[in-house]
């Protein structure tokens, strides 16, 4: 290891993440437009129904990778290298597997693609040619470019970002030009999706040659190394039930739309869970240097300071979010008109729940408190949760359609998320009475809504642009939520002692850094 401060490889790790993060946000929305424009809304429906086909087999995965990572921290620190390939030698002993389940499962899911696809209103062959490509992709993470789990765990994800970031902007970028120049573009979108996982894996797997030349895990005795490290097997049974949640959350909702749709419906699901899956991964990337700190926080032990920060990160990501969600609703229906035409709009039945959804995602504070106090037992949880959000979404989607499935998730998360997860960390970690949560959290849900009235008010009332190009929109984004920003940041600094002590600790870093 060199000199570098785990504080300064955060740091560029966050850089080089939001670099590419901005990078190829603008080439998904781009590349949804020239795909949609000229495949066509079934084409694009079927690529994201067979991207959540692939995510069900890959539920196989277990959450091995976290487990690993946490039991590489040590070794690495006290840069023991025989204990870095044992482990990385039971990943590759245990992906090894996981890849023959894989293969076995996608071979009987395609038998039933038939069956599946009837619907489509495309060739058959697309959906083979896509799917093949997209197991293939997952396929070489299982076989070779395992050993990544290293970099990461080492605070070098900026040379994994480099690889795969890098390379699938390449990528896009020539699928986008395959699409609207050639004729057939989607078989030549289809080989360059293919190609591009195998030169991705090539370049990944060098550079991780040239960091680690010891680095030669043997597959062969992972069986005998994992008895070695029995915390592996144990923390994977927690984490993949934990997994399960997050699947249904994020794969099965697509399946059910199709179900009870079709692949155009999926596909206009799916431009508003770009916009989504964007804004969440923007938060997560701006945040993720405090949940970092967070750990060494709770070593401390010092029960007061550990609550205030709590409440200090809940009440910044509750103001965020807000403001996102704000933003979202004022200009997700103008935006989408720009982007792909008013034919791919959702009715305002289905989007306000699909802003709940996105606000509860964005607030999830208690997932990093929880993890640091590593209180993963509540296995039962996330099969609740995915038992609710599947059973509620297929019953609520065949009354009432979209709207329904989107209502489902959201009261699957309320009472999983917003519920259980806070009484869970204050009884579990806190060690404290919920009712302290209920009464603050209510409250600053109160004061944020009581904002948004208010300026979604004004915003209507008083704020008039004829938002017909990108200018526009922009310039009418810029007022209302500058407009939120204002009325928000006031009332919640008159109202609420935490967030008055961020603003007033923000202000004190800013003037230190000027002066």
């Amino acid at each position: 290891m060199n000199g570098e401060s785990r504080t300064a490889k955060s740091i560029r790790n966050v850089k080089v993440a939001l670099l590419f993060y901005i990078l190829n946000l603008i080439l998904q929305f781009f590349s949804r437009k020239i795909f949609l424009d000229y495949l066509g809304s079934e084409v694009l429906g079927l690529n994201t129904t067979a991207q959540n086909l692939l995510g069900f087999l890959n539920l196989a995965e277990l959450g091995i990778g976290s487990a690993v990572a946490y039991n590489l921290y040590k070794p690495l620190f006290d840069k023991d290298r025989d204990a870095v390939n044992a482990i990385v030698s039971i990943q590759g002993w245990l992906y090894r597997r996981i890849a023959y389940i894989v293969i076995a499962g996608a071979c009987v899911l395609m038998c039933f693609f038939p069956m599946i696809f009837a619907k489509a209103e495309v060739p058959l062959w697309y959906a083979y040619g896509t799917f093949i490509a997209f197991l293939t992709s997952s396929l070489l993470g299982y076989f070779i470019n395992y050993k990544q789990i290293v970099l990461s765990a080492d605070q070098k994800e900026y040379k994994i970002t480099y690889c795969t970031k890098g390379g699938m902007a390449l990528k896009v970028i020539l699928q986008i030009i395959a699409i609207s120049t050639l004729k057939n573009g989607y078989i030549y979108w289809i080989a360059i999706e293919l190609f591009s996982a195998f030169i991705i894996s090539w370049g990944l797997n060098k550079v991780i040659k040239q960091e680690y030349v010891w680095l030669c895990p043997t597959i062969s005795q992972g069986k005998k190394y994992k008895e070695k490290y029995p915390q592996i097997i144990t923390k994977t049974k927690q984490l993949f039930f934990h997994k399960i949640g997050g699947f249904v959350l994020s794969q099965t909702s697509p399946l059910i739309i199709y179900a009870y749709s079709s692949l155009s419906l999926v596909a206009i699901y799916g431009n508003y869970m770009l916009i989504v899956l964007g804004v969440i991964s923007l938060m997560n990337a701006l945040l993720n240097g405090i949940n970092a700190g967070i750990g060494n926080l709770i070593a401390e032990n010092n029960q007061e300071k550990i609550k205030f920060v709590f409440w200090k990160i809940t009440t910044l990501r509750i103001w965020i979010a807000s403001i996102v969600c704000f933003g979202m609703y004022i200009l997700g229906d103008s935006f989408i008109t720009l982007w792909v035409g008013n034919k791919y709009l959702l009715p305002q039945s289905a989007f306000i729940p699909l802003i709940v959804i996105t606000f509860i995602n964005l607030t999830r504070t208690n997932d990093a408190f929880l993890a640091a106090y590593g209180l993963f037992q509540d296995i039962w949880a996330p099969i609740v949760e995915a038992c609710l959000n599947l059973g509620l979404s297929i019953l609520f989607g065949f009354y009432w359609g979209l709207t329904g499935i989107l209502i489902g998730v959201a009261i699957s998360l309320i009472i999983v998320i917003n519920s259980w997860k806070p009484y869970f960390l204050y009884k579990k970690g806190f060690k404290e009475n919920i009712m302290e949560y209920v009464f603050l959290y209510t409250k600053k849900i109160v004061i944020i809504l009581i904002c948004f009235g208010i300026s979604y008010s004004i915003s209507k009332n008083y704020i008039h642009i004829d938002i017909s190009n990108y200018y526009q929109l922009s310039l009418y984004g810029l007022i209302t939520i500058s407009l939120y920003i204002f009325i928000s940041l006031n009332i919640l600094y008159f109202s609420d002692t935490i967030f008055k002590s961020i603003i007033k600790q923000l202000i004190g870093i800013i003037f230190h850094q000027r002066l």
